[in-house]
């Protein structure tokens, strides 16, 4: 029966995702191109600028969580319904896949850090898929102005992520590794003392004193190489869309669609991977 449900539920989606896409293709759509950076729809006080990436930003913020209250409930229950039991199978996987790359030991603490940025990039990149998005707007100066657009084809919503994803390696590796664990496995010597003599241990304390700096460098370039991965991947993602719905529209562009859609779930993978990766690095010793 369980087996059963769980395949009910799996088909339920599909066929959702696939009434989803169905509109998304015969929605109304410009013909024109994607900029590069997302417009100023409005300023909060003259001071705080309001683009159309984050209007689709915060509309989607607030239909995850009143759709994650709608499926559980007012608490969850002892025997999930349909809508728990989804969220229950998406948690248990989500953890099955990071508990063995962090550690059962920094496990507990940085799963919901793992957890919100998976559902948040995935919902994001697949943002772009939804009807209205992209659709509606204002033509001004010969040029058209959308309301919204997909939050992570902006750069600046996939570096802000990527500042979040090093802000949470910086607090779990100097929480649960500690600084001195993080300055060895950086700048320490990793020779035997007792095997070498004193002079070539000197040495090579010189050596991995250089490969210590390069190191830092790698780690403050994985703000850029998570950024532009992902903001690449769905950008682009969203030009070809476009294009295609240009040139042919409607049907034709429904495998760009599906295409689309598996590439903005497996970014979010991707990412979230990485930043579990970069976590476990310093923070799993389980195997000792």
């Amino acid at each position: 029966m369980a087996c059963a449900s769980r395949w009910r539920i799996v088909f339920s989606l599909c066929l959702l995702a696939a009434v989803a896409f169905s509109l998304a293709c015969w929605w109304p759509v410009t013909t024109g191109h994607v900029s590069k950076g997302a417009y100023e729809l409005f300023r909060i006080a003259q001071r705080l600028p309001v683009t159309n990436a984050m209007v689709t930003n915060w509309v989607l913020a607030v239909v995850v969580i009143f759709g994650v209250r709608f499926a559980i409930g007012q608490k969850p229950l002892v025997i999930p319904g349909r809508g728990q039991a989804v969220l229950e199978m998406l948690l248990e996987k989500l953890h099955d896949l990071f508990e063995p790359i962090i550690g059962k030991h920094v496990m507990p603490h940085a799963f919901p850090l793992l957890l919100t940025l998976f559902i948040y990039i995935l919902v994001q990149n697949l943002s772009g898929l939804f009807p209205g998005v992209g659709a509606f707007g204002i033509r001004a100066g010969g040029h058209f102005y959308y309301f919204f657009r997909p939050t992570n084809a902006d750069l600046n919503s996939t570096l802000g992520l990527a500042m979040v994803s090093f802000l949470g390696w910086l607090y779990f590796v100097l929480r649960y590794a500690g600084p001195k664990e993080f300055f060895h496995d950086t700048f320490g010597n990793k020779a035997d003392r007792k095997e070498l003599p004193f002079s070539i241990y000197l040495v090579l304390g010189l050596v991995f004193i250089g490969v210590g700096l390069v190191d830092v460098i790698s780690i403050l370039f994985r703000i850029v190489s998570l950024s532009f991965r992902l903001y690449g991947n769905v950008f682009g993602g969203e030009n070809l869309i476009t294009k295609m719905l240009g040139l042919v529209g409607y049907l034709f562009p429904v495998p760009f669609y599906l295409l689309e859609a598996l590439i903005g779930l497996i970014q979010a993978v991707v990412f979230t991977m990485l930043s579990a990766v970069y976590i476990g690095l310093l923070t799993n010793h389980d195997a000792e």
